[in-house]
Parts: C-alpha cells; sequence; structure tokens
C-alpha cells in the first residue's frame, strides 16, 4: 500500500481481521466463520449507503456553488465505490442484510439533525458538518479497502483482485484529500457570512 501499518492501531485492526478472515476463507461453508465475514462487509455496505446518500445531498445543495462541481464528482466516485462493493460481496457469495443499510441512514440523519439543531432547514454549519461526516466515512472506507487487500494477500483462495483493492483504496485517500479542502473552504464560507450577519 506504501504505508507502513507496523505498531499502528490501524495496523492492529487489520492484523486481527486477517486473522478471522483467514479462518473464514479457510472454512468456507462453516455458519460461523461466513456470519463474521457477512458482519464485516455488511457493516461497510451500510456506511457506504449512508455515506452516498450524504454525498448525494451535499452536491445537490451546492449545485450552484463554486463547490458543486467538485462535490458532483465525489458523489459520482463514491457511487461506483458503491457498485464496487457490492460486486465484491456477490462474488463472495455474502447477503446483503438490508436493515444495516436501514440502520445507517437512519444513524447518519439523526446526527446530521444533531450536529445542526435542526432537522427541515439547513443551518450556516450544515455543510462543514455534512463535509466532516463525509471524510469521516471515506476514511472509514479506505480502511475497508485496505483491510480487504491484506485479506487478498494473505488468502488467495478468497479470489480479491488486489489490484483492484489498490485502485479502490488510493481513489479513497484522494477523496479524503479533496473533502479536507472542501471543508475549508466551507468554514472560511460560514465564518464570512457570520460575519457580515454581524456587521
Amino acid at each position: 500500500m506504501g504505508v507502513s501499518l507496523a505498531g499502528s492501531t490501524q495496523g492492529r485492526v487489520i492484523t486481527n481481521a486477517v486473522g478471522w478472515f483467514g479462518r473464514a476463507a479457510g472454512s468456507r461453508g462453516d455458519p460461523g466463520a461466513d456470519r463474521l465475514l457477512g458482519i464485516y462487509l455488511n457493516d461497510h455496505l451500510a456506511g457506504s449507503t449512508a455515506g452516498l446518500r450524504l454525498a448525494r445531498r451535499l452536491a445537490e445543495g451546492h449545485d450552484s456553488t463554486a463547490l458543486g462541481p467538485a462535490l458532483a464528482s465525489i458523489s459520482r466516485e463514491i457511487d461506483t465505490d458503491r457498485a464496487a462493493f457490492i460486486a465484491i460481496l456477490t462474488r463472495l457469495g455474502i447477503s446483503r442484510r438490508r436493515y444495516k443499510m436501514v440502520a445507517g441512514w437512519l444513524a447518519e440523519f439523526f446526527a446530521r439533525a444533531k450536529a445542526n439543531g435542526r432537522i427541515l432547514r439547513r443551518s450556516p454549519l450544515s455543510s462543514v458538518v455534512e463535509l466532516e461526516m463525509l471524510r469521516l466515512g471515506v476514511e472509514g472506507k479506505s480502511l475497508g479497502w485496505q483491510t480487504l487487500r491484506t485479506v487478498a494477500l494473505h488468502d488467495p483462495a478468497l479470489d480479491l483482485d488486489s489490484d483492484e483493492l489498490d485502485v479502490l483504496a488510493s481513489r479513497a485517500r484522494h477523496q479524503a484529500s479533496r473533502l479536507e479542502e472542501l471543508r475549508t473552504a466551507a468554514i472560511r464560507e460560514a465564518l464570512s457570512r457570520n460575519a457580515a450577519h454581524l456587521a
């Protein structure tokens, strides 16, 4: 991956994941092992579903602003990433658990409402909070791709495409970097609006 994970929290998480993923891969057909793999991947799918909704809402909300084109591009990439993830689940024979996707949507909705102090209307903080939420989601996605990449090397029996996972992980890192730039721009805009309001 080009990044050393040795000794890091992220590295320990991936190492632990490889341990039980390896057991799952070595005992395909074992309900317990398959269940662990299914839980992990469905958790990431739920996050991906919530992230895509958030990305689309941000893109639509900024359609007529300077941030619009970049947000629209990121939204399309996240949609493509989610499709790739679903394809991986299909190849592995993992069933999608729709209740987890619904739970992810509800968590995203109420987190947004609590952070803004409003549910039906946007506040001056909406863009900042939503960009922060989306960046965190993208960073989680990046960790998911890295975990699967390590698993692919650890157990070729799963037939995961390492090159594809490298591309997906790299794209996630680039998305996070672009979202940070957009978040900074949104902070400046929110501050300037607040200053104008107080003047």
